[in-house]
């Protein structure tokens, strides 16, 4: 089939790369522009762009498609159906019909839960048992269309939204490179989302980050451990230079008692509003790597009993 692809980041790569080696034609990859990153602000192309490049396919990066040059341009692509994986920017109605078989889109959750922009990480935060990805006919709406094939995965305890969204992936673009070989083959049947359900996934912000430690232990380590590793759910303490800032990227809601935020024992474990929580995986601002709570407490030197802001 002849293919637009729309994606920007490494989730969309393997579903990029799954449609090309099944041996679609790519006629264009759109994705968003470069942008500026590392210490030194070089511009530099999302993953979707590098790979796409390093398969030859053409790419295009357009500020807008609500202009009369960016519809000719889609147009001109004559394009069998558009696949869209994350790709940042809203499609307006003259491009959702251009396709001959529509644009489908491949969706991190089990519809109607989870519309919107972080399905990901709200599955983990909410305590779900499971997520997984969806292919989807696009409409006007947010997530709206009707849903042609899912794959279901379950969220063990314990698990971050990394890992989710890297169990996610791999299985989304399977679940893609099947649907367009069906929709080629004998066509896709669509069902309507039901009308119950409808949960939004709404963009994380920083100030949702900031850990809360009065809420309970399982609240807490959801929290934690939903919005890892971006953008880190974090806490602010004072480690001898200062009150810094302090990433935690992993948590087990464990046994414990005490005044929400106080440091219990040698093994990181934080009181909460009801229980505790033993914090495994830890980043100080400025600093490479992770740590273990064991190794964050010897670094930092707290006291029993500090308080974690």
């Amino acid at each position: 089939m002849r293919v637009v692809f729309m994606g920007t980041p490494d989730f969309a790569v393997p579903t990029l790369a799954r449609l090309h080696a099944d041996g679609h034609v790519i006629a264009a990859v759109y994705t968003r522009a470069p942008a500026k990153a590392g210490r030194g602000m070089a511009l530099r192309p999302s993953p979707v762009h590098a790979r796409a490049e390093a398969l030859g396919l053409p790419v295009l990066t357009p500020g807008t498609l609500k202009t009369e040059e960016a519809v000719a341009t889609f147009a001109g692509h004559e394009a069998d159906v558009a696949v869209v994986v994350a790709y940042g920017m809203l499609l307006p109605q003259r491009i959702l019909d251009l396709p001959r078989h529509g644009c489908l889109n491949l969706h991190g959750s089990l519809l109607p839960r989870w519309r919107g922009a972080a399905p990901i990480q709200r599955a983990v935060m909410a305590g779900d048992a499971e997520s997984g990805v969806g292919v989807m006919r696009m409409e006007a709406g947010l997530d709206t269309g009707p849903v042609a094939m899912e794959v279901r995965v379950a969220i063990t305890e314990g698990m971050t939204a990394g890992e989710l969204h890297d169990a996610l992936m791999p299985a989304g673009a399977d679940l893609m490179g099947r649907a367009l070989a069906r929709l080629e083959a004998e066509g896709l049947t669509f069902t309507p989302q039901a009308a119950e359900g409808v949960v939004y996934a709404h963009k994380i912000t920083n100030e949702e980050a900031r850990i809360d430690w009065s809420r309970p232990a399982m609240d807490v380590a959801r929290h934690i451990n939903g919005l890892s590793p971006f953008p880190g759910a974090y806490v602010e303490v004072d480690l001898g230079r200062g009150v810094e800032r302090v990433k935690v990227l992993r948590a087990l809601q464990t046994d414990g008692s005490g005044e929400p935020g106080t440091l219990l024992d040698s093994a990181c474990t934080i009181a909460c509003g009801i229980g505790a929580v033993r914090l495994l995986e830890l980043r100080r601002a400025g600093k490479g790597g992770a740590a273990s709570g064991e190794e964050f407490l010897r670094g930092a030197r707290l006291p029993l009993g500090a308080t974690l802001a």
